[in-house]
């Protein structure tokens, strides 16, 4: 039976000191190396982010069908062109945030903060300029749309939930 050798320290190149922690690999140019491959947590963000996307669309084509045929049969054609507003909204809504984040998946935190408040911002806007625009109208039944736009709204922040909860992301990056 033989012992193992021990691991020999590495040797500095002839005519160059010994690389310290820390330093580029021998080859290694500072920034002119290529863009390095995503990360794991970043693959692992975008596939919670697509799974919170598809979800949410699958959530606003049910409320479409619901609403619209619920909305017909409580309020007639009034209540169809509620549903749809309401889906409208919810569908805007919904798909800005989670594009928001799809959009700032391994940028700095200021970065992402900025973009979603700028989409919050946006979101806000298109409310207050659509509820304005349809204050007067009679065209659509308001409890219908009130309905379908809070339903949207909590559902996607449970599928949301969801999808955070089962998505498998890891909490350290190697």
């Amino acid at each position: 039976m033989t012992t193992p050798t021990p691991p020999q320290p590495e040797q500095p190149e002839p005519g160059g000191e010994r690389p310290g922690p820390g330093a580029a690999p021998a080859g290694a140019a500072g920034n002119d190396a290529a863009p390095s491959a995503p990360s794991e947590a970043t693959v692992a963000e975008r596939a919670v982010l697509r799974t919170a996307l598809r979800d949410t669309l699958i959530l606003i084509g049910a409320l479409l069908v619901l609403g619209v045929g619920i909305g017909a049969l409580v309020a007639g054609t009034a209540g169809v062109w509620g549903a749809l507003v309401g889906a409208g909204l919810a569908a805007f809504f919904c798909a800005t945030t989670i594009w928001s984040m799809l959009r700032t998946v391994g940028s700095g935190p200021t970065r992402m903060a900025a973009f979603v408040m700028g989409a919050w911002i946006a979101k806000v806007i298109v409310l207050i300029v659509v509820l304005a625009l349809i204050q007067d109208a009679d065209f659509y039944d308001p409890y219908v749309l009130l309905v379908v736009l809070a339903v949207g709204a909590i559902g996607s922040a449970l599928l949301d939930y969801r999808a955070v909860k089962d998505g498998r992301v890891p909490y350290v990056q190697p």
